[in-house]
């Protein structure tokens, strides 16, 4: 028997429940509202006087992840970690998480192993505490579904569709760098499809590289909030592109918008690879996405509070619905602002 026979033979020795629990033995709650984790029917949880806020993802190999350029170590971080992203934009605190996984017999327990250790360092950075889950066989390649379950005062938690006239809109980070990231990993993978001697072009990258591969939850944001009393009228986080978030709060918020070119934040080296790629870097950061930044709207009179906050960027404000949603450009020329961002069901 081959030596990938063997690998292949580890997890089928385990079974369901002996892999999970080999995966998840060394877990620690470390929650208050963590009553019981892993090991019954059903996690249980205990919230006194909190909304509780529930998101879920589904991540499927080929569509949303390919493995020939993601680390499954990284993979597992980014899985937790955009999930966790979307609580922060709903202003709680992720708490719980749960993983389901389906895999097919090209995976090796130390594949597995090193998924699970990602997902396991994006707990214990963030303070969350994996309380159950789901294994299950596939016939072709990976998927994962995550389900993040945060907490957030009743009168603190923030929706898309708050936003009012004359709010400043503001974002955390910069924008386009994990598209960017992405499209030079694509492009080492095409000349290595040409040619798999050729060694990957990918020194002085690291950042963007690292945007798209292992992006962080903007937590330090949610407790700037909470301790400069600053209460967002809408937030959202950038999954799917700035032009497409932006839209989503004026749509649910019943309001138009103006958003800066000049004001719109980008790295110099994601502008410096946009330039190789004959991109605008602007374009990139409209309809990238992926960066899982913060997009919140703030009343006027927060104005010397959020800029005093150099991880925060004002690029534009909110107006009638009758304006509509316009990017003023560096030429000072207006255009419709139109969502482009990265759809799942079209790819």
């Amino acid at each position: 028997m081959s030596e990938e026979k063997n690998k292949v033979a580890e997890i089928s020795d385990l079974g369901e429940f002996g892999l999970i629990k080999h995966l998840t033995k060394d877990i620690k709650l470390v929650n208050t509202s963590s009553v019981y984790g892993v090991g019954d029917d059903a996690a249980v949880l205990d919230y006194v006087g909190k909304q509780m806020v529930i998101t879920t993802d589904l991540l499927t190999e080929g569509i949303h992840f390919d493995l020939m350029y993601t680390p499954l170590k990284h993979l597992g971080y980014k899985a937790a970690v955009v999930n966790f992203s979307d609580v922060y934009a709903m202003n709680g605190i992720p708490k719980q998480m749960t993983i389901a996984l389906a895999i097919s017999r090209k995976f090796s327990l130390k594949a597995i192993e090193e998924l699970y250790e990602g997902i396991k360092l994006a707990c214990e950075k963030y303070g969350v505490d994996l309380v159950g889950g789901d294994t299950s066989s596939s016939l072709t390649g990976m998927t994962i579904s995550v389900t993040v379950v945060g907490e957030v005062d009743k009168e603190k938690i923030v929706y898309r569709k708050g936003a009012q006239i004359n709010d400043l809109i503001c974002v955390t980070g910069d924008l386009g760098s994990a598209y960017l990231g992405l499209l030079l990993l694509k492009r080492e993978q095409e000349v290595f499809k040409i040619d798999p001697n050729m060694q990957p072009l990918l020194e002085g990258y690291d950042y963007i590289l690292e945007r798209f591969l292992k992006p962080e939850a903007r937590k330090e944001i949610i407790e700037f909030f909470a301790e400069k009393g600053i209460q967002p009228t809408s937030m959202i986080d950038i999954s799917d592109g700035l032009s497409s978030e932006i839209l989503h709060i004026c749509k649910q918020s019943k309001t138009g918008c103006r958003i800066y070119q000049e004001k719109i934040p980008i790295d110099a080296v994601a502008s410096k690879m946009a330039d190789e790629f004959n991109i605008e870097p602007t374009v990139a950061a409209l309809n990238g996405g992926e960066d899982y930044e913060l997009l919140f709207t703030m009343p006027l009179k927060d104005y010397d509070l959020v800029s005093q906050n150099p991880a925060i960027s004002i690029i534009g404000h909110i107006t009638s619905a009758e304006d509509g949603c316009n990017l003023i450009t560096n030429a000072e020329q207006e255009i419709e602002i139109k969502a482009q961002g990265w759809n799942g069901l079209e790819n």
